[in-house]
């Protein structure tokens, strides 16, 4: 009688009362009073490993960052480089004569535009292909997969090189098949923004393909098995159900894509040798080594770097604001 009242009586909040700590010296989280989880290990260990990549990174990134913004406010020419003239401080002078240039802000427009398209035509393509590859048997889809990683894998200027020669207006055979004649596609400069849009989708939408066909493998097929029952479209199916349940990793492939299409230099380069006939296929990359190596302007090519840095990062977190007020978890 006297143990079942012991037993009775009640618990103290040291004795594993919900707020309290169990008698190891742990609370509900796991921790210790020295701050040391379930399995023994503190809090900081996580950062230990993180540390060599942080190390890495910072060497490789945050440090080449600072010299570009540091270059950005002085004026630094061929003459402060061979040491003629010593080197002065500009403020925001740099900035203030970017923007003054029409030709800069023309630029500035062009690259937005592009890189919009070039975005949108990644993704319908590689989403379209993703959706195929679900719908196919094994070989055509090895196929498939074999021939867009091939894509992928080319180099950007052995890819830019072979498109070139592709729509050549002498021996190009798309002009032949086409009946199109003698046309220069690098002549006019939509055409050539055109091409060199083509070549950009071609090498970048096995990315989007390959990512977003593995996210729709992980689809449960219960709930797509659901929606065909209830009479929807295939198209129906992608837009209200697969397209969802992909948001995040949609997110991730076209932050991708903004950011490798923003910065665009090669197949410009290439394709368009230097940007087109007087600058008219110039992209913010292509402007920027103009200004920073053809006429030595170190301090406004790293503005010009400055500027697409703030843009992207503007981009990428208004996007993933966006997608937070949604409630998606990335």
């Amino acid at each position: 009688m006297t143990v079942a009242l012991a037993d009775r009586r009640p618990r103290s909040r040291t004795e594993g009362g919900r707020t309290g700590k169990d008698r190891t010296g742990k609370d509900r989280t796991g921790k210790d009073r020295t701050g040391k989880g379930r399995t023994g290990t503190s809090a900081w260990t996580p950062w230990l490993y993180l540390l060599p990549a942080l190390a890495v990174l910072g060497g490789l990134l945050v440090y080449p960052v600072y010299q570009l913004g540091l270059i950005s406010f002085l004026e630094y020419t061929q003459a402060q480089v061979s040491g003629g003239q010593p080197t002065s401080f500009q403020g925001l002078g740099n900035y203030a004569a970017l923007f003054r240039d029409a030709q800069f802000r023309e630029v500035l427009l062009a690259t937005v535009v592009f890189a919009a398209a070039c975005v949108a035509g990644t993704l319908v393509v590689g989403c379209a292909l993703a959706v195929l590859l679900t719908r196919v048997r094994a070989l055509p889809r090895l196929a498939l997969m074999l021939a867009a990683l091939g894509a992928w894998a080319t180099p950007a200027v052995t890819g830019s090189t072979v498109w070139v020669f592709l729509f050549d207006a002498d021996f190009g055979p798309v002009n032949k098949l086409l009946g199109l004649g003698d046309l220069s596609w690098t002549y006019g400069r939509y055409s050539a923004f055109a091409l060199v849009l083509l070549e950009v989708v071609w090498c970048s939408f096995p990315f989007v393909m390959v990512t977003v066909y593995a996210g729709i493998r992980a689809v449960p097929t219960e709930v797509l098995e659901a929606a065909a029952l209830d009479g929807a479209s295939p198209w129906r199916i992608w837009r209200s159900v697969t397209a969802p349940l992909l948001r995040p990793i949609l997110a991730v492939v076209t932050i991708q894509s903004v950011i490798w299409d923003f910065k665009v230099f090669t197949q410009i380069y290439v394709m368009t040798n230097g940007g087109g006939i007087a600058g008219q296929n110039l992209v913010l990359n292509v402007y920027a080594y103009q200004k920073a190596f053809a006429s030595s302007q170190y301090s406004l090519g790293a503005a010009i770097g400055v500027v697409m840095l703030l843009i992207l990062l503007a981009v990428t977190l208004v996007y993933l604001r966006l997608l937070r007020r949604r409630g998606e978890e990335l």
